[in-house]
Parts: structure tokens; sequence; C-alpha cells
């Protein structure tokens, strides 16, 4: 295995033919590997079927090589980077180029690497990624943008510090050898990157060059360029662009030793979360599976320890009551460590019997080791691995690339594209020997429950969580073993799932788009074939129209438990058909509840048939409703912890969609709800019910009208059927609220979790319904604007990490949204810049030069032409149109013949009519959410609110005033 330094004669003779590189068989890509002079290893790809051209450089450094005292430097030089460079000095125009021409761009930095990449229209490629390559040739990082750059990592690090899975991990880090670098800080935040330091006379500028200089050297990078053009172009392009990156023949960090001494192993930590809920996770280090990944000892042990089919933990778990989820697997791991952790999601009672639950974990451990380690249950895995391998659908560039450098480092050319997706050596001694370290010995316990608020004696340094420690021994944990129920634990049986056919249909009609195969008064089957993706797949959508799901808080609660629970009885059977690639999800809709199954078509219709059956023989159990209630209960309490983003967002649809109530409702209408309810309601439910059906992909006409008339004999056409078709008044439609013409809204709320700093605003322009001549105009504003919006807010005035402009579509009727969340101005004040910068808007809109117009148009028009790159993408888009009921299969094309009728001035006569700050048709909305720190500015803002606004004092009461756009489902 390739790890550490390569020198360049190894590199050089090591071949670069695509056929060294083992790639899935349906697989038409062109792949080479090169090694440039300054050792920079490549790998190009070729697709001429691309829409989108991407590249991803993985540096072989990360926040574990932070020098003391600056913690976070390695993540903010990853920021600083996207600034400028010598030969593109303009601040933020790499940024710039990559979204006015249809890309996007993005970074991240982890223990041992930082992954730099972007994706852009095609015909733009070769210049982004010539400012690409100067982020590793000549960056500026001006003293300018140095401590503007660390208030944007600070404000970063602030959305994290009330989310638990960033307090636990590093928490768990925190009890750690605190010599090994796992024990760091890695995010940084301004006393980190700026308060210290200048206290201590360090120029944070300066050590942020220094450590550039120090560790980004070409031999330990690893390009991924993705291009259309033939592999011979592409070489000649990076040859010409990265070979300028300097080659320092630095060795490859490496961090020797384990992050966990015995001091740090034998414990049992209590820690207080921000949500409500209980969770164990159980944790061991152990061999790094990375050294062993064809023989897969951690997945092999993942899948069974996690399994969840009859007669494994988590089912046991469940049946006791006592757990709502349970993963495991390989968690933190290097080259040099590794970690295998069960987390397990505990109920009230789960939480009393904890000692219980780890004696169950230690005897279901006990069981695998008395088992050995069995060839079929192997075989299995490898057999379902490689049927998701050869059959995988296209992702898209950036995603596709991002994965593939960031596997260079760690695996040979050879397995590149599959890394550890693979498993095919069977070694039993390899199993046993990660088995054999998942003992009393060596275990680490983290409890998590708000039961523990006042109980604790410690505070981790980062995040304040408040945790204790205690030691525990083998023997305290054999006896939790010895006490635990008597429950009959059991290997996995064979997976019937398993897919054997992998053939594909000979589809005789190429339909284009959608046709509507089969319609009666109990449904409607829309039908798309395979006709471009050629995989053994399918994907199915059937929205289960009821309008009696959503026609009060009771009712939408009550649907909502209907749904967890036939989730939860199916869980046992349907796990099987997961685990081979055949998914299925049940949710609640807008109108009632739906059903998705995605995967391989060989036996999707065994599945499809247990789903309706499981329908059909709903009945409710006592003791799973009291889980389900109190799993429910606990997800609408934690609607209170949401980001401020994320409630305002909420406040919003609250405001606009005619079919949704009030979530504190819907809790109060919970606590009062019982078993019985539920059993009276769901046949209720279902009395009147219309399926609106979608089948696509490796599907015959015939086996999708089949599909459907199965469901219709189970449902409807018993002798005393469940269910009966809807009344032609009873159609549910979504329909949202319009927005007085030429009025601005305002709504004042105080964010619902007093502990959190952060406050945000939304601030909303309502445009037009769905029409294709308009829609394009308003899409062609929000490219030109994107990119302006966010320098301006984010970049330079710092306003806060989580800063967006986006297209706003609810129930086809289109407007506009800015989202800045923010630890350090109140939303006021950021409403008074969203309308400053509406006026740089129309400046740049009206000094715009006709080719920058052409320009934006092009690449908006590439940006819609670009084809859906999967099954799955391309369900999503029809299914879209069929829910909203547009039903516009063609749109792209119709969106893109009024862009190329499209002119500059048509342009400007529709944002000075529904989008500037005084236009006459502009209808808008800002949604105010005020954290801790800003919430002394709500009254006086409430106060400022300029006439003739209207201020919404009750959400529901001015719904209910307001008109509401005409529906688009006829």
């Amino acid at each position: 295995m390739a790890v550490g330094k390569e020198s360049t004669a190894a590199m050089a003779a090591a071949s670069s033919k695509g056929d060294e590189i083992l790639k899935p068989r349906t697989d038409k890509r062109e792949y080479r590997r090169i090694v440039l002079k300054n050792s920079l290893v490549v790998l190009l790809i070729s697709d001429p079927e691309t829409d989108k051209c991407a590249a991803s450089m993985n540096v072989s450094v990360g926040s574990f090589s932070d020098p003391e005292g600056l913690e976070g430097i390695a993540h903010f030089l990853e920021h600083m980077l996207f600034y400028a460079s010598e030969k593109y000095p303009e601040e933020d125009s790499y940024s710039k180029y990559i979204t006015e021409h249809g890309g996007s761009t993005n970074a991240y930095t982890s223990s041992e690497d930082t992954n730099y990449h972007f994706d852009i229209n095609t015909d733009s490629f070769d210049e982004a990624l010539d400012r690409f390559a100067q982020f590793f040739i000549k960056p500026l990082m001006s003293a300018d943008a140095t401590m503007r750059e660390i208030k944007a990592v600070d404000s970063e690090n602030q959305k994290n510090l009330l989310s638990d899975s960033w307090r636990m991990r590093q928490l768990e880090k925190h009890l750690s050898r605190e010599d090994h670098p796992y024990h760091k800080f890695s995010t940084g935040n301004l006393d980190t990157l700026h308060v210290r330091p200048e206290a201590r006379g360090i120029d944070t500028r300066s050590e942020l060059i220094k450590f550039y200089d120090e560790h980004y050297s070409a031999n330990i990078m690893h390009l991924v360029v993705y291009g259309k053009e033939n592999l011979d172009k592409t070489q000649g392009l990076v040859e010409e662009l990265f070979q300028k990156i300097r080659n320092t023949n630095k060795d490859f960090p490496r961090f020797s030793g384990q992050p966990c001494t015995p001091d740090h192993l034998q414990v049992l930590v209590k820690a207080v979360p921000i949500k409500q809920g209980h969770e164990l996770s159980v944790s061991w280090p152990v061999t790094p599976s990375i050294h062993h990944y064809e023989e897969a000892p951690c997945r092999y042990l993942g899948d069974l320890i996690g399994h969840e089919g009859e007669g494994s933990l988590f089912h046991a778990l469940k049946i006791l009551g006592w757990a709502t989820g349970l993963y495991a697997g390989e968690g933190d791991w290097s080259l040099e460590y590794s970690f295998f952790n069960v987390s397990i999601d505990l109920t009230d009672a789960g939480h009393e019997h904890m000692q219980d639950i780890l004696g169950l974990l230690f005897r279901h451990i006990k069981l695998l080791q008395q088992s050995g380690v069995s060839q079929w249950i192997f075989d299995e895995l490898s057999a379902i691995s490689e049927a998701e391998f050869h059959y995988q659908a296209k992702i898209d560039p950036i995603s596709y690339v991002v994965d593939i450098s960031s596997n260079m480092r760690i695996y040979p050319t050879k397995h590149w594209l599959v890394g550890s997706s693979l498993p095919s050596k069977f070694s039993p001694a390899t199993v046993q020997n990660v088995l054999d370290e998942l003992s009393p010995n060596n275990v680490r316990i983290f409890w998590e429950s708000n039961k523990f608020e006042g109980e604790t004696d410690k505070v981790e340094l980062w995040y304040n969580t408040a945790y204790s420690l205690e030691k525990i021994t083998k023997f305290t944990i054999q006896e939790w073993v010895q006490s635990a129920p008597d429950v009959n634990l059991l290997l996995p049986t064979p997976n019937v799932f398993i897919p054997t056919d992998f053939s594909l249909k000979d589809v005789k009609d190429k339909d284009i788009f959608p046709v509507l195969l089969r319609k009666t008064t109990f449904s409607r089957l829309w039908y798309k074939p395979d006709t471009k993706f050629f995989k053994p797949k399918a994907h199915i959508k059937m929205d289960f129209n009821c309008p009696l799901a959503v026609s009060s808080p009771d009712a939408s609660v009550l649907s909502n438990i209907f749904v967890w629970l036939l989730v939860d009885s199916l869980n046992e059977y349907a796990y099987y058909a997961q685990v081979a690639g055949l998914d299925y999800g049940l949710s609640i809709s807008d109108n009632g509840f739906e059903l998705t199954l995605v995967g391989f078509n060989n036996k999707l219709r065994i599945l499809l048939e247990a789903v309706i059956q499981k329908i059909a023989k709903f009945e409710v159990k006592p003791e799973r409703f009291s889980v389900i209630k109190e799993t429910v209960t606990k997800a609408y309490q934690n609607y209170k912890f949401r980001k401020p983003y994320e409630q305002a967002l909420y406040y919003c649809s609250l405001v606009l969609q005619d079919q949704i109530w009030p979530w504190t409702e819907e809790l109060d209408a919970l606590s009062h709800l019982e078993a019985d309810d539920l059993a009276k309601f769901v046949p209720v439910l279902l009395s009147r019910t219309f399926v609106e059906c979608y089948i696509a992909g490796n599907v015959e006409k015939n086996e999708a009208e089949s599909m459907v008339k199965h469901i219709e004999d189970v449902l409807f056409n018993d002798p005393k059927p469940i269910c009966r078709p809807l009344f032609p008044s009873q159609l549910l439609t979504n329909r949202i609220a319009e927005l007085g013409t030429g009025m601005k809204y305002f709504y004042h709320q105080e964010g619902s979790n007093s502990s959190d700093e952060n406050s945000a605003l939304l601030h909303y322009i309502q445009v037009h319904q769905d029409e294709f001549s308009m829609n394009s105009k308003l899409q062609l504003f929000e490219l030109i604007a994107k990119q302006a919006a966010f320098h301006q807010l984010r970049t330079i005035e710092q306003l806060g990490y989580i800063t967006s402009l986006s297209q706003s579509i609810d129930s086809g009727v289109y407007g506009l949204q800015f989202i800045i969340q923010s630890s350090v101005k109140g939303p006021g004040h950021i409403d008074s810049r969203v309308e400053s910068l509406l006026k740089d808007l129309e400046s740049k809109l009206y000094n715009m030069s006709d080719e920058e117009f052409k320009s934006n148009v092009t690449a908006l028009i590439d940006m819609k032409l670009e084809k859906h790159k999967n099954l799955d993408e391309e369900s999503w888009f029809y299914w879209a149109e069929i829910q909203t009921g547009t039903l516009k299969f063609n749109r792209v094309d119709e969106e893109v013949a009024a862009l190329r009728e499209l002119k500059k001035e048509e342009l400007i006569d529709f944002f000075d009519e529904y989008i500037k700050v005084d236009a006459p048709k502009k209808k808008s909305m800002s949604i105010c959410v005020y954290g801790n720190q800003h919430l002394q500015e709500m009254a006086s803002d409430k106060d400022k609110v300029p006439s003739p606004s209207i201020e919404i004092e009750d959400i529901v009461c001015f719904r209910k005033s307001q008109p509401l756009y005409g529906s688009l489902k006829l």
C-alpha cells in the first residue's frame, strides 16, 4: 500500500494507463494517472458527456499540524486562499468567476488533510483551473483580509457552539493525551487566532504565511481534474498550470502513537447535551482498518453489531422499549489509530437501564467471538458491495473529485476509485483481531442526558460542555453482562434481497418525458422508462393523498405517528432490503403520506408489496405507540434548539403556507393523544384516499401497471375496502398567501433558545406565480446578484458565516430570499444592509455591459441545460412537476427559449418593477429572529418599522387575512 512519501523515480515507474485503475463495469469515463515534474500526483478524468467540469486538490496537512497556541490556523489558511493571488489580485475574484459561470466552490479542513474543490460550466473550465492553481502558487493573503477572515472563522465556530455533535466530538478529544494532536481544538476562533497571539506579541498573518511556506509542497498534494476534453488535452493544460507549484520535498506528516493511554480507557463519562434525549456512545481504540481495507474487519463487525433484523441487538433493545436507533462502525481513524464506535439512541426507559444495555452489548460481542468469522456473511457483504460499486449511479463531478482526491494519499493507484468499498479478501484472523480489541479493558463510554444537569463537576474548555468522569473496571462490566435480561441474540439470516438479475429491460417506447399510463378513480400512474442511465435500478414515488391527514393539529400529529409506526413495524424485514441496495422511505407529505422506493429493481416488487400489506393490516401496538410518542415529543421539544436561521425559515413557512400548523399546537395536541386515538384515526384517515404514482427506471410498462393495480386490489377492491376514492371536492391543493403589492411586512421574534447568541434575518421578496419568462428573469437576477451579495455581506461586512441569496419556490410561487445568521449584528441592522445591497445591485444592473449580460445569460443557459446525472435526480425533477400540478416536463427547454429571447432592458425593467427597494410591485417580508446578544434591540427595531410597512403580530391571523394564490394542481 502506498503510504508516506513517494520518490519521483517510483512515481515515474508507475504506469499511468487508465486500465490499471479499477473502475465500475458501467463507467465509460477514461482515467489517467500522471506525475508532474514537481512531484504533484494527478488523476485526469475525461467525460465527453459531462455538463460540468471540476477539480479537487487534496493537501496532506490539516489541523493536526497546527502549532501550539495557534489552534485553527490550518483551517484559517483554507479560508484565506480564496481571497486573491498575485496573478488575480482582485479580492474574491476567484469565487466571483466561478459563481458567474454556473459553478460552485468550497473547501474543508480535517485532521490530516485540507481539500479545495470547485465545479463550473465546461466552457469556462480552463480559466477557472488557472485561478484555482494560483491558490498553491502565489496566494496574496493580504493584511487587509486577515482580520476579516479571522472573524469569519470565529462566526463559523459560533454556529457550532450549541451543536451536540460538535460538543461531544470535542469532549472525546479533550479526554485524550494532551501531547497527541487528536486532543487539539481544530476549528479556531477569535481567541486562538487573534487575542492570545497578540497578547504574546505574535503576528497571526506572519505565522499564517510561515505555515503555508512550511507545509504546502507539491509532493504532498493530490489533484483530480474532471474535464470534457480528451486526456491528452487535459494533461497539457494541467502540466502548464500546476507544475509551477513549488516542491520542497516535505515528508508526509505522520502522527505516531495512540491518542488514548490506559488513563483514558475504562471510563464512564456523563455529559449534558443541549437537546432533549439520551444517547450512549461506546468506543474502543482498534487496529486501523485502512491497513486491511480489502479484508474490511470493521465493516464486517459494524454490519453485525449494527444489524436491525430479528435476533439483533437493536431488535432486542427495541422490543424492551429501550432504544430507537443503533449505529456501529469505525469512527475517527488515521494510518496510526482508529476507534470502533457503537452509538445507541435511548428512550427514557433505556436511560434507566443503561447498565443492562451495556451488558447486552458485551454479551452480543461475546456471541460474535464464540461464533467465529463466517465465510457466508463475508461473501454476502462482498456481493452487495460489488453490485453497488459496478452499478453505481453517476454523481455530480464536484463530489466525485473530492471523494477520489481524498483517497489518493491512502490507497494504491489501482484502488483510487474503489477506496474501501470493495471487501474481497476473507481473513478470519484479521476480523478476530479487531473483535478481540472490543473488550471491557479498553472501552470508553460516553453517556449524554439532560438528566445529568447539575450532577457534573467538570467543564470542557472550548464548548463549555458540562461532564463528569468515573473509572470503571472489567469486573463491573462483567456484572452488567450477568445481570442483563435473558434475551435471545442471534446472527442474521441469509439476505433474500441481494439482487441476482442485473439485466436491462428492452424498452420499446423511448419516452422523453413521463407519460400518463393509467388513471382510475383510485390512482394515477406516471411512467418514465430509463432511456439514459442504463442501470438495473428503479425509482418509485407514491403519494397517498388523504384529506384528513392535515385537517387539524391532532390529525397532523396522528398522521405523523402513523408513519413512524409503519416504519417501526417494517424495520426488521425491510432492513435486509436496505442493506442489499434497495432503499425505501415513508414520510409525511403536504396532504398525506409518501412512499419512496429506490434501488435495484430485481426484488423491488417484493418490498413494495410488503409495505402495502403493512398499511392494509396496520395495527397499533400500545407499547410501540408509547415509545414513538416519546420520540416524537422530544423531536417537537427540540424545535426550540434549531439554529436561528432555521427558525426564520419556519416562521416564513408559517406565514405563507395554507396547510400548516404551529409546532407548539401540535406538541400540545400530542400530549393528550393515546394509542386508542390512533387506532380510531387510521381507518378514518385511509377511508378516502387517492394515490399519485410515478414509476421510472428499469421497469416495463406492464410491470408498472401491475404494481399499481396490486395496490388498488389490496386497498380499494376488497369486499370491505380499506380505502375509497376521494370525492372531487376533497382533493387538497397547497396554496400560498399572496403578500400585498407595494407592501413591506415585518415579523420580529425572540429566538427560542435563550442560550443562543446568534440572530438571523430572512428577507423574502415574493415575485410571481410559475411562468417561464418570469422564472428566467428571476433566475438570471439571482445568478448576477448571488456572489455580489455574498461578497458584500459576508466577506466585506462580516455579518455572519451563514450568508446566502437564493431563489425560493413554494407551491409554484417564486421569490428571492436573503438569509443571514449573525453573532455580531442584530436583524434590524442586517435588514438595512440588505436594502443597501439592493441599491448597489441597482447600479450593477444599470451599468452592466452587453457583453457581461450575454455572458451571464450563457452561463445560466448552460446551468439549465445540465443533464440529469442519474435516475434519482431525473425522478426528483419530474416528481416535483407532478406534485405541484404544473406538469411542465419540458420546463428546461421553455425557460431556455425565454432566456435566449431576453434583452438586458427587460431584465432591468423586471428588477425595477419587482425587486429594487422602491419597486411599485414589490412584495417583501423581513423575518427577524433575535438571539440573546441582540434581544434588547427588538423593541426599538419594531418602533423603526417604516410606513407603509406592516408589523405581523399574530402569524396565523395574518395568514387567514391574506388572499391565496390560485392552485396549480387542478
